[in-house]
């Protein structure tokens, strides 16, 4: 069943929004889907204004990432703990790199821990330093807030289900409601509910995706528009013959419904596409001197992910009214490998293990020089007060090693950067390192004490959703109201 589809019979809201899904219209027929906003009014913000630009980053790492490897405690005892249980895995406590307060005093949490980074993360060490990057831990998906017994006795309606499957919980974390059919993404919902007072002449969609369909960006009146690290893909790459030929079929005069309406889509998947494209191209050129020789101070990595979130500066970069006049958007990129089951360190061919190199220090690498490359461009830009990356993932991965990589897990940590985070901060609590611990739910498995809903509705308020319409995108979140956190883990600056 199509989750945007209100009913079954085929009207022109249904077949403008099929036609999105399909062909072109995927990359960019968007555009006029944001035009039929008002028939859901009833769920937009209404009260209020909203005023200055802000943008939200969903950075999803694709396959679980082993997030115990990214954030290590270093205090003796905690490090011990990890290094004791990781095996092949544990990072030298030498090579992490502190997580420091201003940069030179090491950062003590609440617990009494200090931590340091992963030894390919130099650039992420370098933000929360300048108190521009956060750390939450322990965060995955709950139902409600739930103890390791009740787990353990596998109470009834306390589990988010098909926990350690990968399809399951991505659409989870993209939708925060674990215990209902997916319908929407929670950021389409922000996208729903804010769209129509941001952005009430925006010339794109809302709701931009550098990596195709996402679960998270769905909505049911905004939809996802796709874009690629080089631009939006549309018929305007054929010939100019070739696109009039094409114009003047969308063009042409017919009674059949289905054939005016798909005409119409596509031919405003071509403007829109033509939009952009000039648009990103000519912003990036009038803005230095002289015209068409503009360069990012920091360069972006030429990765998957450097490419993405270029595409994505790019794009907030022609926000302004001369262009796509949005006040606010809501970005998804994302990047795979992190299912590592079996090659996440460097076994040499002398028979030993390197746990400093492989392939997650090189995703993690990856993250790390992206992520600042993007927090400098938006620096550049003027505008690091109003736009925050956040990364989520299936989940975490075991604690102990499966002899040459780890398994799936459950909670996990996570960074959240931009100038509007209270940095140089960790969030939540560390779990207890101990197989058969309070939160070791089997196999390392860390039972999470801070749920999506909590970490996700303190972006969400900060991004401009009203406590009054915070339960219509979270609906599970007066659950977790006598938590510590409640809802607001405390990592973003008043709004």
């Amino acid at each position: 069943m199509n989750p945007f589809q209100d009913r079954n019979i085929l009207t022109r809201r249904s077949f403008l929004t099929r036609a999105v899904y399909t062909g072109v219209g995927a990359a960019a027929a968007t555009h006029t889907i944001r035009d039929l906003r008002l028939i859901n009014a009833a769920m937009a913000q209404s009260s209020g204004s909203i005023t200055g630009y802000k943008a939200l980053i969903c950075l999803f790492l694709n396959g679980g990432n082993d997030s115990n490897n990214w954030v290590v405690p270093t205090t003796t005892s905690a490090y011990n703990a990890y290094a004791g249980l990781r095996g092949i895995l544990a990072l030298p406590q030498s090579s992490l790199l502190p997580l420091n307060d201003q940069g030179t005093t090491p950062y003590t949490d609440a617990d009494g821990h200090t931590y340091g980074f992963h030894p390919s993360c130099g650039k992420l060490q370098t933000l929360f330093g300048e108190d521009k990057l956060a750390v939450t831990f322990n965060v995955g998906t709950l139902v409600r807030p739930i103890t390791r017994a009740e787990y353990m006795g596998n109470a009834t309606g306390t589990r988010p289900p098909q926990l350690f499957s990968h399809s399951d919980q991505v659409t989870q974390w993209q939708t925060s409601i674990p215990d209902q059919p997916p319908a929407t993404g929670w950021g389409g919902r922000c996208a729903d509910l804010l769209n129509a007072t941001a952005n009430p002449t925006g010339k794109i969609s809302m709701s931009v995706s550098l990596n195709g369909s996402n679960t998270y960006e769905v909505g049911r009146v905004v939809q996802q528009y796709h874009v690629s690290s080089t631009g939006a893909v549309t018929l305007s790459n054929l010939s100019t013959a070739k696109l009039q030929t094409m114009r003047n079929i969308f063009g042409h005069d017919t009674a059949n419904l289905q054939r005016s309406v798909f005409g119409d889509v596509m031919e405003r998947a071509v403007a829109t596409g033509e939009l952009l494209n000039t648009s990103i191209q000519a912003t990036a050129m009038a803005t230095d001197t002289p015209p068409g020789t503009w360069v990012w101070n920091t360069p972006f990595p030429t990765s998957g992910l450097g490419t993405q979130l270029k595409m994505i500066a790019r794009i907030i970069q022609a926000r302004g009214p001369t262009a796509f006049d949005m006040k606010r958007q809501i970005f998804f990129c994302s990047v795979g490998g992190y299912d590592t089951h079996t090659n996440q360190v460097t076994f040499n061919t002398n028979g030993t293990v390197t746990s400093t190199t492989g392939t997650h220090a090189n995703l993690l690498n990856d993250v790390s020089e992206s992520l600042f490359a993007f927090q400098r461009a938006m620096e550049q830009l003027g505008v690091s007060d109003s736009v925050t990356t956040f990364t989520a993932s299936d989940f975490a991965r075991t604690f102990p090693t499966n002899s040459q990589g780890s398994d799936h897990g459950w909670g996990g940590h996570h960074i959240i950067a931009g100038g509007a985070v209270k940095g140089g901060r960790t969030y939540g609590h560390l779990p207890v390192l101990a197989l058969g611990g309070p939160q070791d739910t089997g196999l390392g498995r860390w039972l999470p004490t801070t749920a999506v809903d909590q970490h996700a509705a303190t972006l969400a308020r900060w991004f401009g959703v009203s406590e009054s319409s915070m339960a219509t995108v979270f609906p599970n979140l007066s659950r977790f109201s006598g938590t510590e956190y409640g809802s607001d883990v405390g990592f973003m600056k008043p709004a």
